[in-house]
């Protein structure tokens, strides 16, 4: 889905294209175009998409766009950012995280 470090926002109609039955693990980041702390780590998560591009996959969700994802997934804050392997949820970080601790929660299930 990235095209050059490019982060694509999935809805709910791809999601489970892009995110469920994806063969690769996807780190999925929960956010609101008005959410500050989403901004900041928006660097972050673009770094990440291209360090570990064929090996992991990164993609967003507007929340305000795709609000039924998260009710599902019981997003209470954003930005959360919740690593799915096999459809299944690994991980989960609520809150700004630095880029360490992201890449930590991807190579746990690499």
């Amino acid at each position: 889905m990235q095209k050059g470090g490019e982060m694509d926002t999935i809805k709910e109609s791809n999601f489970d294209a892009e995110v469920l039955k994806s063969e690769v693990p996807v780190v999925v980041d929960f956010f609101a175009t008005w959410c500050g702390p989403c901004k900041m780590i928006a660097p972050l998560f673009d770094e990440l998409a291209r360090e570990y591009s064929g090996k992991a996959k990164f993609v967003k969700i507007d929340i305000d766009e795709s609000p039924n994802l998260a009710s599902s997934y019981k997003v209470r804050g954003v930005p959360t950012l919740m690593v799915f392997k096999g459809g299944d949820i690994k991980s989960t970080m609520v809150g700004a995280q630095p880029k360490a601790k992201i890449a930590e929660e991807v190579n746990k299930i690499l």
